[in-house]
């Protein structure tokens, strides 16, 4: 069953309109694959905000005309899916851990905006921190002479009353 003109116009539309809102699209071949283990890759997916879509690779190439991913073009051959992602990291995860978990399943390539990527760039992007654990991380840098500060300064009057603790413990025990 083919698709009417207006059919693929529509896909073409929906695919352009993710693209323009990604930061990163992942290409994986998903020759063989099991009815029951693409759907437990869509719903992992769709909790970690990856859009995933099989399409026909024309109507891939129409759908990154113009857009930052256009370089990605030249690796679209053979049964794709295609995952489009806001959060680079995540979806990188999530198609590399289920490619670690199923061997027909082999992640092709990828492209950032502006930057083309190979099947060994999406694993080591994979391999990043999330986008939350790098801002805690830098968060906690950023906080961390702020605190030893307030700590500095916070050990003066302590070490003084500290100080007068002894001098008291000193003078009572003096008395009795």
């Amino acid at each position: 069953m083919s698709l009417s003109l207006e059919q693929k116009q529509a896909i073409v539309t929906e695919v352009a309109a993710m693209l323009a809102k990604a930061q990163a699209v992942i290409v994986a071949e998903n020759r063989g694959l099991d009815v029951g283990a693409v759907t437990g890759l869509r719903v992992k997916a769709r909790k970690s905000g990856l859009y995933l879509r099989v399409l026909k690779n024309t109507l891939a190439r129409r759908a990154v005309k113009g857009t930052p991913f256009e370089g990605l073009s030249g690796q679209l051959y053979g049964p794709l899916m295609y995952g489009i992602a806001q959060d680079p990291v995540a979806g990188a995860k999530v198609l590399a851990d289920f490619a670690r978990d199923h061997e027909r399943f082999v992640i092709m390539g990828g492209a950032m905006p502006n930057a083309m990527m190979s099947a060994k760039d999406v694993k080591a992007l994979a391999t990043m921190p999330s986008r939350e654990a790098l801002l805690a991380k830098l968060l906690g840098t950023m906080q961390a002479p702020m605190v030893t500060l307030v700590r500095t300064m916070n050990e003066v009057p302590g070490r003084f009353v500290r100080t007068l603790a002894a001098v008291r413990d000193a003078r009572e025990q003096a008395a009795a």
